[in-house]
Parts: structure tokens; C-alpha cells; sequence
């Protein structure tokens, strides 16, 4: 009940602000995704035995965020003062020892795994309309339901068995077929210029990287030994559990929406 009941009060709210609201409130939804996100990712990282430098990660992954979705601040600048910042204060520690490189490389990872790719998805807002962000949150709610039900029924395949062992290929299977089919089936009023070819090849890989990028953070939270990245949200997790496959897919349908689509 208390999965319904989190997922009735949510999915309104996200809604509301992208169809309702100014790009600039998608933006910010999206910065406060991040700066929650980021904080689950430094515990997972903590969980490995990685001390990820948590105030660095928090402001440099939301400054990315902004400055993907608004350009507001330069990117590059942002992706360099993340480097000096977590280089000097590494140094500022003093504390030499096997684990520096991982803290280093772990604090500025969280930039391009968290915050780059929510400022993609609030980008799309700002130039593709309120209509092209609900077609990528359509496609993967499609995809992932298609993958559930797919598995439960036909699944017997396992597909990632050591990182998440209740994935099948029939269900992943299933979420392509019926992931791909939204993307196009949508896209054709979202995006009448461009093809069917091309918005299914869209949908493919877009249904991928949604897998991929599922199935990476089930690989972070079993190596942290974790069932959830946060208890945030009762009966779903955190927030990170909720935006992992928009970490992979989120980017790829950015460049398709300003690059490709005609």
C-alpha cells in the first residue's frame, strides 16, 4: 500500500511541474533530484569503503545540473573547478593511503553519473516542449512495466544473475518490444518530421541504456551490500531507485531531441 500510496502522491507532481509549470521549474525539480541523489550516492560510496568528499560532490553535481539544463554556468567551467576542488582538498586532508584515488575519482564521478544527465532531461524541456520530456517518461514506465510482467510471466532466462538476479532476457525482451513500440508510437505526434526508422532506433536505445543504467546501480548497491539507496520514498526506495534508468537513457534522448530529430 505504501508503494501505491508514494507513487499516487509522486507521479502527480512530476507531472504537474513539466506540463504545467516553466522549464525553469523542471530545472529545479531536476537540481533537487540531484542534490538528493548525489547525497545516496555517497553513502553507497561510504558502504564500499569509499569516503567520496560529500560537499564537493553535492554542489558540483547540482552546478552540472544547471549548467547542462540552463546554461546558466559554463559546463566546462564546472567539470574543471570539480577536478581542482576534489584534487586540493584530497591534498587538504593530508592523509596518504590506498583509497585516495577511488575518494578522488568517486567525488567527481557523481558530476557525470547524477548531475549531467538530469540537466539533459531538464535541456529537454527548454527545447523540446513539455510533450518530448512526458514521450521519455512514457517510454520508460512502458519499458519498465513491460519488463516486470514480461519476466513474471514468461521469464525463465536470467539476465544479469550476479547483479540482479529477478532480471530475465524475456522480460528485457519484453521491455524493448513494447518500450521501442511507445517511443514510436508517441513520437509520431511528439515528433512528426522524423521517421519511423529513426524513432524506433530512438526507442532501442533509449529502452537500452534504461536497462544499463538499471542494472548499474543494482551493481553498486549489491557491491555496498544494500537493498535500496535511501528509505526516501516508502515502498520504492530512494531517489536514486527511482531516476536510475533516466541516468543512461535521459542523455542519449537529449542528443536525439537537439541533434537528430527532423
Amino acid at each position: 500500500m505504501s508503494r501505491v500510496l508514494s507513487a499516487l502522491l509522486l507521479i502527480p507532481i512530476v507531472l504537474g511541474v513539466v506540463w504545467f509549470l516553466p522549464p525553469v521549474a523542471t530545472l529545479l525539480l531536476a537540481a533537487i533530484a540531484a542534490a538528493i541523489a548525489i547525497v545516496e550516492y555517497c553513502d553507497l560510496a561510504r558502504a564500499l569503503g569509499i569516503e567520496v568528499q560529500r560537499a564537493v560532490a553535492v554542489v558540483t553535481a547540482v552546478a552540472a545540473c544547471v549548467a547542462m539544463g540552463y546554461g546558466s554556468l559554463p559546463l566546462d567551467g564546472v567539470v574543471l573547478v570539480t577536478l581542482l576542488a576534489v584534487g586540493i582538498a584530497a591534498v587538504a586532508k593530508g592523509q596518504p593511503g590506498p583509497g585516495v584515488l577511488a575518494a578522488v575519482t568517486a567525488s567527481a564521478f557523481g558530476l557525470v553519473y547524477i548531475g549531467v544527465p538530469l540537466g539533459a532531461v531538464a535541456a529537454i524541456r527548454t527545447i523540446g516542449g513539455r510533450e518530448a520530456v512526458l514521450l521519455l517518461m512514457a517510454t520508460i514506465v512502458v519499458s519498465d512495466s513491460a519488463q516486470y510482467y514480461t519476466g513474471r510471466a514468461l521469464g525463465r532466462a536470467p539476465l544479469a544473475p550476479s547483479i540482479s538476479p529477478k532480471k530475465t532476457r524475456e522480460g528485457a525482451i519484453g521491455g524493448l518490444v513494447f518500450g521501442t513500440a511507445a517511443m514510436v508510437v508517441g513520437g509520431r505526434f511528439v515528433f512528426p518530421a522524423s521517421s519511423i526508422a529513426v524513432l524506433a532506433v530512438t526507442g532501442l536505445v533509449v529502452v537500452l541504456l534504461g536497462i544499463a543504467g538499471d542494472l548499474f546501480e543494482s551493481l553498486l548497491k549489491r557491491s555496498a551490500g544494500v537493498k535500496d539507496s535511501s528509505a526516501l520514498i516508502p515502498g520504492h526506495g530512494g531517489i536514486l531507485d527511482r531516476i536510475d534508468s533516466w541516468l543512461f537513457a535521459g542523455p542519449a534522448y537529449y542528443l536525439f531531441v537537439r541533434y537528430l530529430q527532423s
